[in-house]
């Protein structure tokens, strides 16, 4: 039965799902729109999905279809802690995260605390890193920057977040709270991080915030080069061959965090 049908190159398919705006039913329509010139026999929509989800799982590119290069970013704080030692005292660190979902190309950032100020730096240091910037950036419900986020009605953030979200043209979007999976990227490369990088510097001591920071640095960039197990290249070369190019220019100075000082007299 499978004869009668004009063959599709998935291959192709999954290639042009990449691009922005296209969906497997305007592909299917293209499809079906070449066999009614070659008066030869279509397969279904259902069909089409269906063979194109066998074609991503055997090649184990699920993924491709979820995300789209250079749509968005997804932040968060990790939830293990490292130490560095100032005078015999060990001090925590806390690990920002970032992630494209497509390629899953990632950033991380050693801080002192989980604060304001940090969590913004972060951010212009990650995009920085990324040398562009998405339309979307996924982040935590944090308080560090989001005021509320109501089941309806608009999502506030705080002043310092919402401009800077302003000055690099990104859309705040922060995750479902009954809707966990939408920042799963971000989650995922947190326990990734955490077994390849964290754990891996586990038993070594740092003697200044400096020292942790570049051994932290330095495992990042291995991180991002080690080969997929189940996935052709890394995440730096796919980063580079897929998505960089899609992403939009970074303004010509770095945002600059404000900050009020209020006079009583």
């Amino acid at each position: 039965m499978e004869d009668f049908y004009e063959s599709v190159d998935f291959k192709d398919v999954h290639k042009e799902l990449k691009i922005k705006g296209v969906t497997l039913k305007i592909l299917w329509s293209e499809y079906n729109d070449r066999c009614s010139i070659n008066r030869s026999f279509a397969m279904s929509y259902a069909k089409f999905c269906r063979d194109y989800n066998k074609y991503i799982a055997h090649n184990n590119l699920t993924n491709h279809l979820i995300h789209k290069p250079g749509e968005s970013i997804e932040v968060d704080w990790a939830g293990k802690v490292m130490h560095f030692y100032s005078l015999g005292i060990p001090k925590k660190v806390y690990i920002f995260v970032g992630s494209l979902p497509f390629s899953q190309y990632t950033y991380i950032e050693p801080c002192l605390d989980m604060k304001e100020k940090s969590w913004i730096e972060c951010h212009i240091h990650m995009w920085k890193y990324f040398g562009g910037v998405t339309p979307r950036t996924i982040c935590d419900n944090l308080k560090t920057g989001v005021i509320k986020h109501p089941r309806d009605g608009e999502i506030i953030l705080n002043d310092n977040y919402e401009s800077l979200a302003n000055y690099y043209v990104t859309a705040i979007l922060p995750a479902g709270v009954r809707k966990p999976k939408q920042k799963s990227s971000a989650e995922g490369n947190v326990g990734n991080i955490t077994t390849a990088i964290i754990a891996k510097l586990r038993n070594e001591r740092y003697e200044s915030f400096m020292e942790l920071s570049t051994a932290v640095f330095k495992q990042l960039e291995i991180f991002n080069s080690t080969p997929f197990q189940k996935r052709e290249l890394n995440r730096k070369d796919i980063f580079i061959r897929d998505e960089k190019d899609k992403l939009s220019k970074l303004p010509l100075y770095p945002f600059e965090i404000a900050e009020w000082t209020y006079c009583t007299w």
